[in-house]
């Protein structure tokens, strides 16, 4: 039975994901507490424009709280005011590549500030909290599709790590607190407003200005390359659908209101693929320069959503041959190029 909750935090909110995801709930009558750092991860110009794009379509549906949910006390005293009926956690440190560099950023956001967003959802009885995780929970796993029941115990980078640490956290706080949860392994999400550390934004970039792109392992990966719309839908529909709780707390008997769902394009596409469709989009050949796999890197991904389309309809639509012209379409008035 699908439930429309009225207002939802969404954490993340000046991010591609919440931003989008953000626009979509408020367009369907809903109203959205947001929250955000704002950090300088990548031009903190973007993420504001974002905001001010839900600014000028919602303000009367759109309240916006510039703070770290991994501050617990700034956390708590923020939202004293404000009521809401759902969350949806999607704030995270991002990126497999920056968490070789900077471990820290990862251990307090992605570690300590699910813990206070957890804690967030426990006190407050919230009837369903949907939280980011990530296909890189996977590893090096070589078995294809990945399948939310494949093994998760051999992450490949830190970022892998703190994100399958949350959804034994999840775990724990559903048996324990019956908090009911929804935890979502995302598949590579491009498209308009995408993050700049992203890989069609980089490659769009410098196609556009003419210059070498790096294409990593010598161009033998494969994505399950996911449009934003496709996603956000994806969102939504579970977070109308908590997860059924049995009410029973003994350990192996129960139905904990807790689910785990791949989200992705059920599709596979070859790097070159994507690359090609690029520069057909570009109108212009990209300068290739073939480099070796980078640490904490994989191969493949590819998302077997058979459980999130029994369970909600979920059926993305949008194939890469759609989704990377809309986003170079995109990139250029954004940018003047």
């Amino acid at each position: 039975m699908a439930t429309r909750f009225p207002a939802v935090l969404v954490t993340g909110a000046a991010g591609f994901i919440g931003a989008a995801l953000s626009d979509r709930l408020m367009a369907r009558g809903q109203r959205v507490i947001g929250i955000d750092n704002l950090n300088d991860y990548y031009p903190v110009q973007l993420k504001r424009d974002r905001l001010a794009q839900l600014d000028e379509r919602f303000g009367d549906k759109f309240t916006f709280l510039e703070l770290d949910f991994a501050d617990n006390a700034a956390l708590y005293r923020a939202l004293a005011g404000y009521e809401f009926d759902a969350i949806v956690h999607l704030g995270a440190q991002a990126g497999v590549r920056y968490s070789l560099e900077n471990p820290h950023a990862y251990v307090r956001s992605n570690l300590a500030g699910h813990v206070n967003m957890l804690e967030l959802g426990r006190a407050r009885q919230t009837p369903h909290l949907v939280y980011a995780s990530s296909s890189s929970v996977y590893g090096g796993n070589e078995k294809l599709p990945f399948a939310v029941e494949d093994r998760t115990d051999h992450p490949v980078s830190l970022y892998a790590a703190t994100k399958r640490a949350d959804e034994l956290m999840s775990e724990t706080y559903a048996h324990l607190f019956r908090l009911p949860q929804t935890g979502l392994r995302f598949f590579t999400v491009y498209g308009p407003w995408g993050r700049p550390d992203m890989a069609l934004w980089m490659f769009t970039e410098k196609v556009l200005a003419g210059k070498p792109i790096s294409v990593f392992n010598n161009g033998q990966m494969q994505r399950d390359f996911t449009y934003i719309d496709d996603i956000v839908a994806g969102v939504i529909a579970c977070l109308d659908r908590p997860p059924a709780d049995d009410g029973l707390v003994k350990p192996g008997g129960s139905t904990k209101p807790h689910a785990v769902y791949n989200i992705g394009n059920n599709r596979s596409e070859k790097l070159m693929r994507m690359i090609e469709v690029l520069e057909q989009a570009c109108g212009r050949k990209a300068e290739l320069q073939m480099l070796p796999m980078q640490p904490g890197d994989v191969p493949a991904t590819y998302a077997d959503i058979s459980a999130i389309s029994r369970d909600t309809g979920y059926a993305p639509t949008t194939p890469i041959d759609v989704g990377v012209p809309r986003f170079v379409e995109w990139y250029r008035a954004y940018t003047g190029t």
